[in-house]
């Protein structure tokens, strides 16, 4: 296994959009093995193929979620290979979301609650399920990078500008300290 680079804004890799996976084979596998590592050292929760620069349409996610509260978390690792969402419900949920291509920044976005997603497996077998709550929140997420649409494409060119002026800040001090 391998941890591979983050690609951050605003590299124009970000933008494009992924290509459909036409075999579901090893070395797919082992371009999901590398994502699910890259995602737990990071750590984030959700990682689209194309932020470690390959425009495929694949993403994993786990939400590392605790079985009881202040419990140790959980690993359920889900893969999502050409996910489609096939319904989005009327109702609308904010949730303040970050972005391992956007370090250290969040800001509110609103989307669908809940959403009834089409997408095949690690193992080439499709799965059809409704998502709501963060995993349907991350799904959307992550979906959007396939896209090339980052969560600050969501938000106001105000509330863009500020976080971008702290990536920028945020990025000086790191460079400040390095040197």
């Amino acid at each position: 296994m391998a941890l591979l680079p983050i690609i951050e804004t605003p590299d124009p890799l970000l933008r494009r959009i992924s290509k459909p996976v036409e075999a579901v084979d090893d070395d797919l596998r082992k371009l999901i093995a590398d994502m699910f590592d890259t995602m737990y050292a990071a750590p984030g929760i959700g990682l689209a193929a194309i932020q470690v620069g390959v425009p495929k349409r694949v993403l994993v996610i786990d939400l590392q979620e605790p079985e009881e509260e202040g419990g140790d978390p959980v690993r359920d690792p889900r893969v999502f290979i050409n996910p489609e969402i096939l319904e989005a419900s009327d109702t609308f949920q904010v949730y303040s979301e970050g972005c391992l291509s956007v370090p250290d920044q969040y800001a509110e976005v609103e989307r669908p609650d809940r959403v009834r997603a089409r997408w095949l497996d690690e193992k080439g077998d499709t799965h059809e399920e409704e998502l709501d709550g963060l995993l349907g929140i991350c799904l959307q997420h992550e979906m959007d990078h396939l896209e090339g649409i980052l969560f600050i494409d969501h938000l106001s060119r105000l509330k863009r500008d500020m976080v971008l002026k702290k990536l920028a800040k945020s990025r000086k001090e790191l460079a400040k300290r390095a040197a």
